[in-house]
């Protein structure tokens, strides 16, 4: 079944940094980016469902494309999964106002306006995709990521997969990802996370107090704070979240501030403290300063 949405588009949207973040994966089998549009396959409580976004003139023209019925439960967990899709939690017009007169990330700014926060469907998919990333590059990242979707996660009628839930990826045995090039340790903590959803022991609600989400992920093996930094931002959108663990933060801040070398992780979070409560927005001007798309 078939729903159309449509989504009102703010004055100076930026239509190329969504296609960049979704079209990160050349081979396309759970996003497909174009010039105009997105599709993007992803499960609603086990409902293959494909997000197909056409960009026009001040408004996305979105259809929800279910392998069901479309009911409003469903047409619900759609509608925020495209806000998150499509950037559109948090307003960067704030940051500018408050970065206006800062010598580092005000011309950045001037430079950039309206960048805005691309984020993952869900929140299992961001926190899912921060563990996938730890301490390894991009395009070896995009390949295990591709690969834990084909092993757990469902095709559409489309014939693009979607994205696993926590119950599709909890079902896996270890052996099937460290077979395919999964780190053992990596591995352990996806599965370790997705039991945990499946058994209501963790919540991964975007509603709950941000100190809460951040003790729970961390007491969790295997996660770090730059992985729960990385989900707040990526997955519950949160505006103040702080990644002076992230390597690009701290490359971006030593080109920008000079120095004789990139600064430390105590340096680089008591920078970040200028800009609560909008780290997050920092945090994407910083990445942006560098000439790439976060991860």
């Amino acid at each position: 079944m078939r729903t159309e949405i449509a989504l009102d588009l703010p004055a100076g949207y930026r239509t190329e940094d969504v296609l960049a973040f979704h079209g990160r994966d050349a081979e396309g089998i759970a996003e497909q980016a174009s010039p105009d549009g997105l599709r993007k396959g992803v499960l609603f409580d086990g409902t293959p469902v494909v997000l197909e976004v056409r960009f026009g003139r001040g408004m996305a023209r979105c259809c929800v494309d279910a392998d069901g019925d479309v009911t409003p439960t469903l047409l619900a967990q759609a509608r925020e999964a495209l806000l998150n899709i499509l950037g559109l939690r948090i307003d960067p017009a704030a940051f500018a106002e408050f970065v206006r007169e800062d010598p580092a990330l005000g011309p950045v700014v001037a430079r950039q306006p309206g960048l805005r926060i691309v984020q993952s469907a869900t929140v299992f998919e961001a926190l899912t995709w921060a563990v996938i990333g730890q301490q390894i590059n991009l395009p070896f990242a995009i390949s295990l990521r591709r690969t834990l979707i084909q092993r757990a996660g469902r095709v559409h009628a489309s014939g693009l997969w979607c994205y696993p839930e926590a119950a599709d990826l909890a079902r896996l045995d270890l052996e099937e990802l460290t077979s395919r090039k999964f780190s053992r340790s990596k591995a352990e903590t996806l599965l370790r996370l997705a039991r945990l959803v499946v058994d209501g022991r963790l919540v991964l609600d975007r509603g709950r107090p941000v100190d809460a989400v951040v003790q729970e992920l961390l007491a969790i093996k295997g996660i770090g704070p730059w992985t729960v930094n990385y989900a707040l931002l990526r997955g519950y959108g949160y505006p103040d979240c702080s990644l002076e663990g992230d390597v690009a933060v701290r490359t971006a801040f030593h080109r920008l501030l000079g120095g004789d070398a990139r600064p430390d992780i105590p340096t680089t979070q008591r920078l970040l403290e200028r800009y609560a409560p909008h780290r997050t927005m920092a945090a994407a001007y910083l990445w942006a300063s560098l000439g790439a798309s976060a991860e």
